[in-house]
């Protein structure tokens, strides 16, 4: 008897959400009745729609921009490229190891340079012991930096102020090192005090800080830096939990290829390598160089699961900048727009549905629609020869990554593979939903919600849930 007891529930669930349409509960929902909508899913089998509103109408979609940065990576660089920095001296080079001239970093655009996710963690002591078998034993020139694989910018144009100087907007440079991240530790204390600045990670003797914190009865980081590219000054201003002993926040490195010369600078002479000038970022043409190393970073497809799997906007921007380099000599973020554009739109997808300034996501001009996103999925699902890698790359519900919490402990948990992606106002999935030997392309991009970005996702949840029990309903056209 309760076993009937517990099972009757269980139906009479089930019968609901089978009664209902899973589109019209959504969208007529009063979170999401005034937002900005646009929804597909549709069978990989056949193409054909199974549930659709708006599908295509642009919104904003935050990070699930990755999908479309990370597939063209896949498609015109191939998932077992590398990124390559290279070491190389001018000058001439005698026998008594005085390397007359400079010793070079040319930067290749790796993402993985120091990066505490990826790549070699002990790399600068190898490049010492690489220069050390070309027999330099002294640099009568310097360290420089050469990050002219890319513009100068840093961050993209079509950011905000309020996110420039903070690490998840950290700049993309022809050298990337330590994610381009540096820690601040704190000391707060009472509420309504000034947190004390302890020390920074990694030392950065140059940078200099406005202190405009507040320690408050905040349980989480609210604090944000200010300040440009390039520049040593970062104003910080919001909050952050009183009476802590330490407490870290993080903000972007001004000039990373500048602190990786410092920092191999530093090395070298600490092995007993004499160099007479000062590290230095300015690079001078006209100067014959030789290479004498070529470090690699890890494979594509791996630097690929890191940027979709954990969201990484940092190696997003990095892999969207490289894509210039494909058509162009140099590059930018325009540059890797139109080369974006133009693969995709030479596949028949409907680029003009595609408005896109940069590679991660976080700029608020960004909007895509549900359609393209699915036409894109599908695309890299059935035709891609890099299927298996750019599969592998996506977050799995309730068990990896941006969607750990996801649908999890739900008969979903472990089905959908999908990319999330959140802003301010903005909350959205795309992906594959694989349930009872069916595969599903779905993308939900939901913008300016009546509510918290978690009342959105439990209601993007429940449509998902609905759907995949209602996979016969007759599609919904607005």
């Amino acid at each position: 008897m309760k076993r009937i007891k517990m099972i009757f529930p269980l139906l009479l669930l089930s019968i609901l959400l089978v009664a209902k349409n899973p589109v019209d509960d959504f969208i007529n929902n009063p979170l999401i009745e005034n937002a900005n909508v646009s929804l597909l899913v549709k069978d990989l089998a056949t193409n054909k729609p199974i549930y659709q509103f708006r599908s295509n109408n642009c919104s904003t979609p935050a990070s699930t921009m990755k999908l479309v940065t990370t597939a063209t990576a896949l498609e015109l660089l191939g998932p077992g490229f590398c990124f390559q920095t290279k070491l190389e001296i001018d000058g001439t080079l005698n026998s008594n190891g005085v390397l007359n001239g400079n010793l070079y970093i040319r930067g290749g655009g790796d993402p993985t340079l120091g990066s505490e996710h990826l790549g070699d963690k002990d790399f600068l002591t190898k490049w010492v012991e690489e220069v050390k078998k070309v027999g330099i034993k002294r640099i009568t020139g310097r360290i420089i930096a050469d990050g002219t694989l890319y513009d100068d910018l840093g961050v993209n144009p079509k950011w905000t102020w309020e996110d420039i100087g903070n690490y998840y907007a950290a700049g993309a440079y022809g050298i990337s090192y330590m994610d381009n991240t540096y820690q601040l530790v704190l000391r707060s204390g009472n509420e309504g005090s000034t947190p004390e600045i302890l020390r920074i990670i990694p030392e950065i003797p140059s940078l200099t800080f406005e202190n405009h914190l507040t320690s408050t009865t905040i349980g989480f980081d609210s604090a944000y830096f200010y300040g440009a590219p390039h520049s040593n000054l970062r104003s910080i201003h919001g909050e952050i939990p009183s009476n802590r002993l330490e407490y870290i926040i993080k903000g972007d490195i001004p000039n990373p290829g500048l602190l990786l010369a410092e920092h191999f600078h530093d090395k070298l002479v600490a092995s007993g390598i004499s160099i007479y000038q000062l590290p230095s970022d300015i690079v001078t043409s006209g100067s014959d160089r030789r290479v004498i190393l070529v470090h690699e970073s890890p494979e594509l497809s791996e630097i690929i699961k890191e940027t979709n799997v954990k969201s990484n906007n940092g190696y997003a921007e990095q892999i969207f900048r490289y894509l210039a380099l494909t058509k162009f000599s140099i590059g930018t973020s325009n540059g890797a727009v139109q080369v974006v554009r133009s693969y995709w739109k030479s596949k028949g997808l409907p680029v003009e549905q595609l408005f896109m300034y940069d590679g991660c996501g976080l700029s608020p001009l960004d909007a895509v629609s549900s359609n393209f996103f699915v036409d894109l999925l599908i695309y890299m699902q059935t035709i891609s020869p890099n299927k298996e890698a750019f599969f592998n790359s996506l977050p799995v519900s309730g068990k990896s990554g941006t969607l750990t919490n996801f649908l999890q402990k739900s008969p979903l948990q472990g089905k959908v593979h999908a990319k999330s992606g959140t802003i301010s106002g903005v909350k959205c999935y795309a992906g594959f939903i694989e349930n009872n030997s069916k595969t599903s392309v779905f993308a939900i991009l939901v913008n300016h919600a009546n509510g918290t970005s978690k009342a959105v996702t439990r209601k993007i949840e429940e449509f998902l849930l609905q759907a995949s029990l209602n996979s016969g309903t007759k599609t919904k056209h607005k």
